[in-house]
């Protein structure tokens, strides 16, 4: 049976997650990461020496690296979440690539503030300036949705469409003054209703 190790308050662990669960592969979750199970014990770091989630174990096969696993689970389960078109496949890669990249760089702060009230991240000024630069991001998405249709790329359900929807997910559920962002709300509620996200996008997965 593959596994799949990581907490589910992880975004990178929730895309593995919910791309097997799109994909209808069959997985274990094996719970790991701070505070339930600590990654940087020997028998975690055999698998990932970065003490990072998510890690998929199948057999004697690991892989880490939550892009990397959406790649082969995706391939494995006959490659339906990502066009064979170059171009096509090449933007569905940018947005994954971006969220992972851009998206998520400013939120870390904000998130751990507001929502985790973890110690050392009590400055409000750094969490208005990490809101204002998330909010630059945000406005890149928003504009990309109100011309894009249905999903991120074409008109079919893909990659990118996890990967931005727990973006999205992510910013909806940290409480703070957001500005209007009616394109990303409208496609975010159109992916709450596929059955295989409701699990990830819950308040209690920020």
């Amino acid at each position: 049976m593959m596994r799949i190790l990581g907490r589910v308050t992880s975004i990178n662990v929730r895309k593995a997650n919910w791309a097997a669960g799109e994909l209808g592969l069959a997985y274990e979750h094996e719970d790991w990461g701070m505070p339930n199970r600590d990654p940087k014990v020997p028998e975690f770091m055999a698998l990932n020496p970065n003490a990072q989630v998510p890690v998929l174990v199948e057999d004697d096969f690991v892989l880490w690296e939550s892009v990397a696993i959406m790649l082969y689970l995706n391939r494995k389960a006959g490659g339906s979440l990502l066009p064979e078109e170059p171009r096509r496949q090449g933007l569905v890669m940018q947005w994954v690539l971006w969220q992972n990249n851009e998206m998520g760089s400013n939120w870390a702060y904000p998130l751990m503030s507001i929502i985790r009230k973890a110690p050392g991240f009590d400055d409000s000024q750094k969490v208005a300036d990490n809101i204002a630069a998330w909010t630059g991001k945000m406005n890149i998405i928003e504009a990309h949705l109100a011309k894009s249709g249905d999903f991120v790329v074409g008109n079919d359900f893909s990659l990118a469409d996890i990967a931005i929807t727990l973006g999205l997910h992510r910013w909806f559920a940290i409480p703070f003054d957001h500005p209007p962002m009616p394109a990303c709300e409208a496609y975010y509620n159109r992916m709450k209703a596929r059955p295989a996200a409701a699990e990830w996008l819950t308040h209690a997965t920020p």
